[in-house]
């Protein structure tokens, strides 16, 4: 790892896939990423109302005329969204695959996933309502938060989003995705918030041939029972009063299923944070603020002759960082940070993660002749690249 970022493991779920780039002509099938299993919530998918043959809603029995009105209100809340939102959500076309994306102003910028654009810097942009695909160039891709800004050439007609505030979200709120599932366009799945504030990551994708992963950590992200599938990546995550409230990204898999994908888990990045983001792009043409703490060190996974994990093992310092100054140095290994035991590269992006420029993290060492120290290191910021 670079004083940019180590490539971490999911803490949230057994497996992950990215739910970016679906599978177009030429792409291959989306790759599976495996970790740690760890206690996965259930959920309940909420039930629509079924409706009878003249297209009111059905009873029964066992259900109180109390409810009837209830349901009715609901299924109109949610035609009433996806018919604010859904011109607003586009498909993202590249030469190896598909994602989805959110027109972000009239300017014709838009929002999606730095795993969709991949490598690509030429894109076909197709509105849910259909038309004439529209030829769109990169911005900017930020790939150390799996996000990145696109532009299309003729803005015309575009139908920007309305961002809602992501840190006012409940657990339990109903929540809709829209995008592009393995190319269907203009798809909607329904679902609630399951949990906040989850830290999850994806694998680094090293193949430069691929234009997979890259490799990020998305800390305070949305869990979501809604169906989120490959494809849908970069679309939106919407509240039922039409507000983009995150930016579906992730899904779990559950590898003793063979891999198959574990129902009602999927993760988004908070509104908050793609506005952020976005702005900064769409201003200077780059991120200028990444929020992201840094240690300033490139460090790689140590390995004891037990076959144990040791720490992490400096092999760079960066000239005037907070490792620098605080006594790090080369062939150091670093075992905790802040009282929590590191068990590889990994482990590292996900502590630093949780801390921001400017704090103060107690780093304790495994000196080359055996001896251990600990020391203070003010973090830095991480670069954008």
């Amino acid at each position: 790892m670079g004083e940019s970022t180590s490539r971490v493991a999911l803490l949230a779920a057994a497996a992950m896939m990215l739910a970016g780039c679906g599978q177009g002509a030429n792409s291959p099938p989306a790759d599976i990423f495996f970790g740690p299993p760890t206690e996965t919530p259930a959920v309940t998918p909420t039930a629509s109302p079924s409706t009878s043959p003249s297209g009111s809603p059905s009873t029964s029995p066992s259900r109180s005329a109390e409810a009837v009105p209830g349901a009715v209100a609901l299924e109109t809340a949610y035609e009433r969204v996806i018919t604010k939102v859904l011109p607003s959500i586009v498909q993202i076309t590249t030469a190896n695959g598909l994602g989805s994306g959110i027109v972000y102003d009239r300017a014709g910028h838009i929002i999606t996933n730095a795993h969709v654009v991949g490598r690509a810097n030429q894109f076909k942009v197709t509105l849910a309502t259909g038309g004439t695909p529209r030829t769109a160039k990169l911005v900017e891709s930020f790939g150390l938060g799996d996000l990145a800004v696109i532009k299309v050439d003729d803005p015309e007609g575009l139908t920007p989003a309305v961002f809602g505030d992501s840190s006012k979200l409940r657990v339990g709120q109903i929540v809709l995705a829209m995008g592009n599932p393995l190319g269907l366009s203009g798809s909607v799945t329904n679902g609630i918030v399951s949990a906040l504030g989850r830290t999850v990551s994806e694998p680094q994708d090293d193949d430069p041939e691929d234009e997979g992963s890259p490799g990020a950590t998305i800390t305070g992200a949305i869990q979501t029972s809604a169906a989120i599938n490959p494809g849908n990546s970069g679309g939106a995550l919407v509240n039922l009063s039409g507000e983009v409230i995150g930016i579906p990204t992730l899904a779990a898999l559950n590898p003793e299923l063979g891999g198959g994908a574990a129902p009602g888990i999927g993760f988004a990045i908070p509104s908050n944070t793609a506005t952020d983001i976005a702005t900064q792009i769409v201003k200077d043409g780059k991120v200028t603020n990444t929020h992201r703490a840094a240690l300033g060190v490139t460090v790689q996974t140590v390995i004891g002759i037990d076959g144990r994990t040791v720490g992490v093992g400096v092999v760079r310092v960066s000239r005037g960082s907070g490792a620098e100054k605080a006594g790090i140095r080369v062939g150091d290994v670093i075992i905790s940070i802040n009282n929590v035991r590191l068990t590889g590269t990994q482990a590292l992006s996900e502590v630093l993660a949780t801390l921001n420029p400017g704090d103060r993290a107690k780093v304790q060492l495994l000196r080359p002749n055996g001896s251990t120290a600990t020391v203070t290191v003010i973090l830095g910021e991480l670069p954008s690249s």
